[in-house]
């Protein structure tokens, strides 16, 4: 027994003595043993005293109720009862009279500190006497005591009782370590037991209902009420109409393993190309992840039974698998659903949650604006060989000097005023006709799009921008490219009433053709480009994993930058040059193929991309904040009517409580193991049936 154990277990015999024999320098040598910080103290005191509602002599206790309240996991993902909670009550209650002090909640947090606390509370549970060993007659009559009458019986003198306690009663007792094992593999003892019981007339078969039965007394709480129902099913998968031993021990080896189960089909899906698999992929992934093979072909034939409802032979979404790994799982309401959809609620929903995108991604659109409008001042595309005289700028970086020279730190801002008019409703056009066309082509089960619908969204918000795009582009290069104009021509700068005044109404979409070229590429790019980012690079959603603020910003700004760089030939340019006024001595250009093929034969391919790095430098950083923005937005102000997507939640993606009720619920869990019935007589406050011989000592 180790040093620990042995200080519990002389506090635990101390206690029985009486709540004055706990003495201080016991709870001190409990807590050095485990080096439980003041911190936490202090935070059991605050449980203790928010929950303890008996008050005797000054003193606070917890009854059954208020201690259950004090130790239960919350938002628990399994079946178990909260009031189940109340079996381990009586470990905690070490002086056996009915309370529980802050001494024994000090002493029972600390027990739940321990990384083995799961099967020491079972231990200590069994240990009736408090002896530090468990004799066979404390074995069968606590096993007895919490087993109803009307269950499967178990034989405790087998012959696998007997390895464990020996063949005379009383030579042999369990200590610590030798039970742990014993519980682990009680379960399949048990599960021997019962089908050799049921099966009368030994033929190797039993009944649907009697399998029901087994499964219900050994892993009822583990299983979804869905999958309970359907459990007479399983005979279908041979013929004959009854169940082998080989199906009841696959089936039960499924439920043992079925964190191991999640874990392989999660894999298995995030690596799959159309986010579903078969019985074949299962079976490779879980080779492939381990030294040898975990799960039998009758084993997978069974996980993809349930979960396809008796069509094992199809490819299943991770949704589809919820009703096998989530015991809380329960069939969606599609009566409502229907009725929702026929009243026409599913159109206002989609017209409220459209117009609630476009909102955000207008402000999520001038935020990205903005912060990197001062990189589009230095807009070199706009600039020409054939100028008369010399060229206004020799590079960016000269560009800025003069801008901030000439016309000081507002003058990176020139133009800002009708960029923000026009932002909002171009990136919220952008973003929600995204959002839209990818939501409409998302395989609801998976939530998967394949690459060619991503290509149509994306292509499809870019082309729709241009409407608000091509004026807003119009009159800010012209405002942008006067002020500079202004000062070496001495020329007095026009607003923007006046450039929409001149241009007129046709004039305003000039060079739209360009903005098409420019802006469905573009978006076809960056839209995937981002999504596979976050899901491929970055792992979103992976065992319930959000990104951070820099993954999300990384992800939204290395898209922008293939999708930046790869529009500048014959769009960007090609659209700025049309739609930029020319001046006297400068080349006009009749639409887009002229302009492409005059400035290839004046300036050379090169022209082509000219103010191509600057546009990524633009692009790439306005589309990361614009795109984190409006991620954060539906993060912290979400859609309050959205329906989310189906999602499948267990103890491997939920948030974990802290680690003393999740061992808590893991010990009950395996108490639970022994028999499904374990703790309900302590649920409904009545003491467990102890045999005469140990009622003193308990």
């Amino acid at each position: 027994m180790s040093p620990l154990s042995s200080v519990l277990s002389t506090v635990y015999c101390d206690a029985q003595d009486g709540p004055s024999s706990l003495t201080g320098a016991a709870l001190k040598s409990v807590r050095n043993a485990v080096a439980v910080p003041e911190s936490e103290l202090k935070r059991w005191r605050r449980v203790f005293d928010a929950n303890a509602n008996i008050v005797t002599d000054g003193q606070k206790f917890l009854d059954r109720e208020s201690f259950v309240n004090a130790i239960a996991p919350r938002g628990d993902l399994t079946k178990i009862g909260r009031a189940q909670f109340a079996i381990l009550f009586r470990v905690a209650d070490a002086s056996k009279r009915g309370l529980v002090s802050w001494e024994d909640f000090t002493v029972f947090e600390t027990l739940l500190k321990r990384p083995d606390a799961d099967y020491w509370i079972a231990f200590q549970y069994f240990d009736v006497d408090n002896s530090g060993t468990i004799t066979f007659d404390e074995f069968k009559n606590v096993f007895t005591a919490n087993v109803g009458s009307s269950s499967i019986p178990f034989d405790f003198d087998c012959d696998w009782v007997k390895l464990y306690l020996g063949k005379k009663n009383g030579t042999h007792v369990l200590g610590y370590n030798e039970f742990t094992q014993l519980m682990k593999g009680l379960q399949g003892e048990r599960v021997r037991q019962a089908f050799k019981y049921l099966d009368k007339d030994q033929d190797g078969f039993i009944r649907p209902d009697q399998f029901k039965q087994i499964i219900l007394e050994i892993a009822g709480h583990k299983l979804s009420d869905a999958v309970v129902e359907r459990l007479p099913t399983l005979c279908t998968l041979t013929p004959g109409g009854r169940i082998s031993y080989s199906e009841v021990a696959a089936f039960h080896n499924v439920v043992r393993e079925m964190d191991m189960v999640e874990r392989i089909i999660r894999e298995a899906i995030a690596k799959s190309k159309d986010g579903r698999i078969d019985q074949s992929d299962f079976l490779n992934h879980s080779a492939a992840s381990s030294r040898y093979a975990l799960f039998t072909p009758m084993e997978a034939s069974i996980i993809f039974h349930f979960a396809g409802r008796g069509s094992g032979d199809k490819r299943l979404a991770l949704v589809e698998f919820a009703q096998l790994l989530d015991p809380r799982w329960t069939a969606p309401h599609e009566e409502l659903r229907a009725k929702s959809v026929s009243s026409g609620g599913s159109f206002l929903q989609t017209f409220l949650h459209s117009a609630y995108n476009f909102v955000q991604g207008g402000i999520a659109g001038a935020s990205g604006a903005t912060i990197v409008y001062p990189i589009d001042m230095g807009n070199m595309q706009n600039q020409r060989s054939t100028v008369v005289g010399q060229m206004l700028y020799k590079n960016s970086i000269d560009c800025a000097q003069k801008i901030f020279r000439n016309e000081g730190f507002l003058g990176f801002y020139r133009g800002l005023g009708p960029q923000l008019i026009g932002v909002a409703p171009e990136k919220a056009i952008k973003l929600t006709v995204n959002d839209i066309v990818r939501g409409r082509a998302m395989d609801p089960e998976t939530g998967r799009i394949t690459l060619g619908w991503e290509l149509i969204a994306g292509g499809t918000a870019g082309g729709c921008q241009v409407v608000f795009t091509n004026p807003l582009e119009i009159v800010k290069i012209r405002l942008q490219v006067q002020g500079e104009a202004a000062k070496v021509e001495g020329a007095v700068p026009k607003g923007a009433v006046h450039i929409i005044r001149q241009l007129g109404l046709m004039g305003l979409y000039r060079g739209a053709s360009a903005c098409l070229l420019r802006d469905i590429p573009f978006s076809a790019i960056y839209f995937p480009a981002y999504s596979h980012l976050k899901k491929d690079v970055f792992q979103e959603g992976y065992n319930g994993k959000e990104l951070s603020f820099f993954e999300t910003l990384s992800s939204a700004a290395i898209a922008g930058m293939p999708a930046a760089y790869l529009t500048t030939p014959a769009a960007d340019v090609v659209k700025t040059r049309l739609q930029v006024e020319a001046r006297k001595g400068q080349t006009h250009y009749k639409g887009l193929s002229d302009a492409f093929v005059k400035i290839y034969r004046e300036e050379g391919f090169k022209a082509l991309y000219k103010g191509g790095p600057a546009r990524v430098l633009r692009s790439s950083p306005q589309f990361g904040f614009t795109l984190l923005a409006y991620e954060y937005l539906h993060k912290f102000l979400p859609y309050p009517w959205e329906e989310k997507p189906p999602q499948v939640q267990t103890m491997l993606t939920s948030r974990q409580d802290d680690m003393a009720r999740t061992r808590a619920r893991n010990a009950l869990k395996i108490l639970l193991d022994v028999h499904g019935d374990f703790g309900r007589r302590a649920a409904g406050f009545s003491p467990p049936l102890i045999a005469p011989s140990l009622e003193k000592s308990a």
